[in-house]
């Protein structure tokens, strides 16, 4: 069976890596010493302290494990401003004719989506639709209450 390939642009490979060494940090460090102080409390079995900092330490271990995983299977995707049609890593505006509001985002893979930061997802209905596309699209997309919401490329990498 073919291991999984993780898409990840060069931003979202180094945040990736950023956030392991912080939880690497965290684990090794603070964890690690509120273990430490709980078990000198003495009886492990009644001691809420110590099991609560390795449930901790077990959640951390495995967001560590989680994203070498996707970092040892990832393959960075080329970003370029040659491209004329919407593809991971392409940042675009659009145009949501219900909305009348212009919305500029980057097509990111699902590991690294964040609409703080302005970043869809590819898995996404809008991401899904636009994928593809050129500038000057206008795309139809049934939204999951059945109604149909009707956008515009306006343009592409910005």
């Amino acid at each position: 069976m073919a291991e999984e390939i993780y898409q990840l642009t060069k931003e979202g490979y180094d945040r990736l890596k950023k956030e392991r060494d912080v939880l690497k940090v965290k684990l090794m460090g603070e964890i690690a010493d509120r273990i430490k102080d709980a078990r000198e409390l003495g009886d492990l079995s009644e001691n809420s302290e110590y099991e609560e900092a390795k449930n901790e330490q077990g959640k951390i271990d495995s967001r560590i494990k989680e994203i070498d995983y996707i970092l040892d299977h990832a393959e960075i995707i080329i970003e370029t401003a040659t491209s004329d049609e919407v593809r991971l890593g392409t940042k675009l505006k659009i145009y949501d004719f219900k909305l009348k509001k212009e919305r500029e985002f980057m097509l990111v893979t699902p590991q690294e989506a964040d609409l703080s930061e302005n970043k869809l997802s590819s898995d996404s209905l809008i991401g899904k639709a636009v994928l593809g596309k050129k500038k000057g699209e206008i795309i139809s997309i049934k939204t999951i209450k059945g109604q149909i919401k009707k956008i515009e490329i306006k343009d592409i990498n910005l």
